[in-house]
C-alpha cells in the first residue's frame, strides 16, 4: 500500500510529456490482474535512467494543489518522526515550515504552535498526516508522541530500508535530537522514540536545539526518561582509550604534561575524554607498568 509522507518502491507504468507515472499492485491480487493508482513523478525529477517496468524510490506527498504526487527530492524528515525546521514564512492560518521539499512546505497550524511561530527561526517539531485533512503537517507538542522507557524496552529505528530495533540499555548507542533547554541540560528526543536527558556536567562542548549526534544510555529512570552520556560507558571505553593514550605517548616524545590532577576542561581540550575516563585509562596503563606517574610532570612511559 502506498504511504503518504513516507518512501515507497514504484513500478514505471507509464511515460507522458510531464513526467511518469507510477504504480504499486493492489495488496491481495496478482500483478497481472492488479488494479493500478497511478501516481505523477514530474518532468523535472525524471533522469535518463528511469525507464517504463523500472522500479524507483521516491517520496508520496502532495503538490500545492493538494493531489498526491511522488519527488526524488529528500526531506529532513518524513511522516512519524521528528525534526528541528525552519519557518519560511506565516500567513493568518499558520507556519509553513521548510523540509527540504522545494515545491512545498510543510504547514503548521496555529493549534499545534506552542507559541506563534516567528519567520526564520526553527523548531522542534513531529510530521504526522492530519486525521480530518489527510494532509501532512507538523506539530510543535512534540510530548503527544514520545512513549515512555522502561528497562527491557526497545528502540524502533525507521530508515529507507525499513526499520531496525535494539534493546535499551547501560551502554547502548542511541541517536539524539537535542529538544529543548532546561536548568539542568537538554532534553533530547532518542531514537525518535523517547525523552532523554543530557546533563550539564556530562557535556564538553557547545549544543544547541537542533543538533544531532550520538550519544549513550546512562540509566532509565523511574519515570519512562532516559539518562544520557555523550561518551561510551564502562571497561569497554577505558581499554579503547587507554590504546589511545599510549599511541599519544608514543608519537610525544613518550609524555604528556596532563594528570589526573588536571582539569576536566583541559584533558577534554586534549583527548575529547572526560577527567573520569582519562584517570581510569592511566590507571589502567599503571598496573600494567607502562607509564609513570608524577603530579607535577604528568605521565611518561616507562623505561
Amino acid at each position: 500500500m502506498i504511504a503518504l509522507g513516507k518512501y515507497n518502491t514504484l513500478k514505471i507504468v507509464k511515460r507522458v510529456d510531464f513526467g511518469l507515472y507510477l504504480s504499486e499492485p493492489a495488496e491481495g491480487t496478482a500483478k497481472a490482474d492488479a488494479p493500478e493508482s497511478e501516481i505523477l513523478l514530474p518532468l523535472r525529477y525524471v533522469t535518463p535512467d528511469m525507464h517504463i517496468g523500472d522500479k524507483v524510490s521516491v517520496f508520496i506527498h502532495l503538490d500545492q494543489q493538494e493531489r498526491i504526487v511522488a519527488t526524488t527530492e529528500k526531506p529532513i524528515a518524513t511522516v512519524g518522526q521528528f525534526a528541528c525546521l525552519e519557518c519560511s514564512w506565516t500567513n493568518q492560518y499558520g507556519a509553513f515550515l521548510a523540509w527540504g521539499i522545494q515545491m512545498k512546505d510543510l504547514f503548521c497550524p496555529f493549534r499545534e504552535q506552542k507559541q506563534r511561530m516567528e519567520r526564520g527561526r526553527k523548531y522542534i517539531v513531529y510530521i504526522r498526516i492530519d486525521e480530518e485533512s489527510y494532509r501532512i503537517m507538523a506539530t510543535a507538542k512534540v510530548e503527544r508522541y514520545l512513549e515512555q522507557a522502561r528497562p527491557g524496552a526497545r528502540s524502533h529505528k525507521e530508515t529507507r530500508e525499513g526499520y531496525t530495533t535494539q534493546p535499551l540499555a547501560h551502554g547502548t548507542q542511541v541517536d539524539c535530537l537535542v529538544w529543548q533547554k532546561t536548568p539542568l541540560g537538554f532534553k533530547c528526543i532518542v531514537d525518535n522514540q523517547y525523552q532523554g536527558m543530557l546533563y550539564d556536567n556530562q557535556l564538553f562542548k557547545h549544543i544547541t536545539t537542533g543538533d544531532r549526534f550520538t550519544a549513550y544510555v546512562d540509566h532509565i529512570r523511574n519515570d519512562g526518561k532516559i539518562d544520557l552520556t555523550i561518551q561510551p560507558t564502562g571497561h569497554r571505553q577505558t581499554l579503547d582509550f587507554a590504546e589511545q593514550l599510549l599511541a599519544y605517548l608514543y608519537e610525544n616524545n613518550g609524555r604528556c604534561e596532563l594528570s589526573d590532577h588536571s582539569e576536566a576542561e583541559l584533558i577534554y581540550d586534549r583527548f575529547k575524554v572526560s577527567k573520569k575516563v582519562f584517570k581510569r585509562a592511566i590507571g589502567d596503563l599503571y598496573r600494567r607498568r607502562l607509564i609513570n606517574i608524577s603530579d607535577t610532570e604528568g605521565i611518561s612511559l616507562a623505561q
